[in-house]
């Protein structure tokens, strides 16, 4: 079961964050527990793929200490001989240029001011292999090598970035309550050592873990949350 004793006051307190996708997958969840814990949260939901959005973003934002990628896209399951080119140029329209963007612009505003962490909503796809999601897979696999690339780099400067690959866990993209109630949901839900969906609020915590500083010392890490499914 959640535990809610979560010790949340104070812990972002003085801190300016970020929320990208505000209102998808992880965007509400994350928001609303980094506001409890005393973050002043820019919760954006500007399509970051738009030329000049991510430059157009900092500028609105100002000095920000946390920056949080909270990047999602739906790609229809396909096989591989079905998956078209634009299909799979989508995914990383989607979800890997404009991370680079973002954390390229930010990184370095946190650097000239001293230090920030860079927390990266991911997906376990990029851990597990899934027939059938090639696309979406790539994407996801490539926000890790990138997340682990950057990481180490920009540790000397004081900027900590690191990721969450996370699945099954309640969010308005990928688990909502009509899917839920599919039988599909169910024989997926069957493979989860856990034996059910975690909370927002529960993936949230693992986000305020790595945006605070208490994870000074994780470096580029990709930290699993998924129920045993990738154990």
């Amino acid at each position: 079961m959640e535990s809610h004793s979560l010790q949340v006051s104070g812990r972002l307190a003085d801190r300016r964050a970020v929320v990208t996708s505000s209102t998808k997958f992880m965007g509400p969840a994350i928001s609303a527990l980094f506001t409890e814990a005393g973050a002043d949260v820019l919760a954006d939901d500007r399509d970051l793929a738009a030329p000049g959005a991510v430059d157009e973003l900092a500028a609105e934002a100002g000095a920000v200490d946390i920056l949080v990628a909270n990047l999602a896209g739906k790609n229809p399951k396909s096989s591989v001989a079905d998956t078209t080119d634009s299909a799979f140029k989508e995914m990383f329209d989607v979800m890997v240029y404009p991370l680079h963007r973002l954390v390229r612009v930010f990184s370095s505003a946190m650097i000239a001011r001293g230090g920030g962490k860079i927390v990266v909503i991911g997906s376990a796809s990029a851990l597990r292999g899934m027939p059938n999601w090639c696309a979406y897979s790539a994407a996801r696999g490539a926000q890790v090598a990138y997340v682990r690339a950057v990481g180490t780099e920009l540790a000397p400067r004081n900027v900590q970035v690191n990721a969450i690959a996370q699945s099954f866990v309640e969010n308005p993209d990928y688990f909502p309550p009509a899917y839920q109630a599919t039988e599909e949901f169910r024989a997926r839900i069957a493979s989860v050592p856990a034996g059910r969906l975690a909370s927002g609020r529960e993936a949230a915590a693992a986000a305020l873990y790595l945006a605070s500083d208490e994870s000074d010392f994780l470096v580029g890490q990709v930290l699993p949350f998924a129920g045993g499914w990738i154990t």
